[in-house]
């Protein structure tokens, strides 16, 4: 053995970033696979727009006097959204002087907001189930989109090291928004969830290409610095994210049961707190998984 050989041999090797593509593509059918799902469970059956429309006319009631400054959210929420993508895209592509980060996060963006329109408008309707509702389809919510792919620009231009700080701050703006939808009457519950699931879809796709086609800072900072991070931001979107999802469901069962032990459903606006809970619910979930995958994903220095 030469001493080329035993260098080579002693140098530490580097895991690429994205080393497994079958888990992002694994991800990304999953998560399309659950828009279909989300629209099958409540645009299509009786069951699923009973619990919708029930969860959107009490939110008449529970939250009256939030509809002004809640509208005037809405209102700025597609502007804002363009801006801070925008913004992130910009400032990332002069300091790192590299375009196609930029093509790839924007590619992402527009996929998501083209994707759910033409889901909404030309793929997906809402059959008549004798359920009294708008009788147009509203599913997925393109506000909503708009706030959670901007959410995920920042996401996927960050470094592994920002990944989980955004993944937490980005959750949280695309909850707002979803939620602002909903206790506005602008949507329903369901509309909120098969947006953020539109968007995960596309993340995980544009997240892949990233990591392959740009992995010079898709890898973790010598010594792994930032990586206890992750555990601590991820459960930051886990522990809101699993509690709200269990709120929903135990809402919804109590809504069903028919029982008055606490009071009736209609005082207690279960169906209401049941579609709020989702929403949260959903949108944490994912931002916990996206954390996770990207950063178990991110390249390592030295493996």
């Amino acid at each position: 053995m030469n001493t080329r050989d035993l260098l080579n041999r002693r140098a530490p090797t580097r895991r690429p970033p994205a080393s497994n593509a079958a888990l992002f593509l694994f991800g990304a059918l999953l998560c399309a696979a659950a828009v279909a799902l989300t629209y099958w469970g409540f645009v299509r059956t009786t069951t699923g727009q009973l619990a919708d429309e029930s969860a959107w006319r009490e939110a008449e009631v529970a939250m009256p006097g939030t509809k002004l400054p809640v509208l005037e959210f809405l209102d700025n929420l597609p502007l804002l959204s363009v801006f801070i993508a925008g913004a992130v895209v910009l400032v990332m592509t002069v300091r790192r002087r590299r375009l196609a980060p930029a093509v790839i996060a924007l590619a992402t963006f527009a996929a998501a907001n083209i994707s759910s329109q033409l889901l909404k408008r030309l793929f997906f309707d809402r059959p008549d189930r004798g359920v009294i509702t708008l009788d147009f389809n509203s599913l997925p919510s393109g506000h909503t989109t708009l706030a959670a792919s901007a959410a995920a620009v920042v996401f996927l231009l960050a470094s592994p090291r920002w990944r989980p700080a955004v993944a937490l701050a980005g959750g949280s703006y695309a909850v707002l928004a979803g939620a602002s939808t909903f206790v506005n009457l602008w949507h329903r519950p369901a509309d909120v969830v098969a947006s953020f699931l539109v968007v995960a879809t596309w993340t995980l796709i544009g997240g892949l290409v990233m990591l392959r086609t740009t992995p010079e800072w898709n890898y973790w900072p010598p010594g792994g610095r930032g990586r206890g991070s992750v555990p601590v931001l991820a459960a930051m979107c886990w522990i809101p994210g699993l509690l709200s999802l269990l709120i929903s469901v135990g809402a919804y069962l109590y809504a069903i049961s028919g029982t008055t032990v606490l009071g009736s459903s209609e005082s207690m606006l279960l169906y209401f707190w049941s579609g709020l809970g989702l929403i949260v619910g959903v949108g944490y979930v994912l931002s916990a998984l996206a954390c996770w995958v990207f950063s178990m994903q991110a390249g390592d220095p030295a493996r």
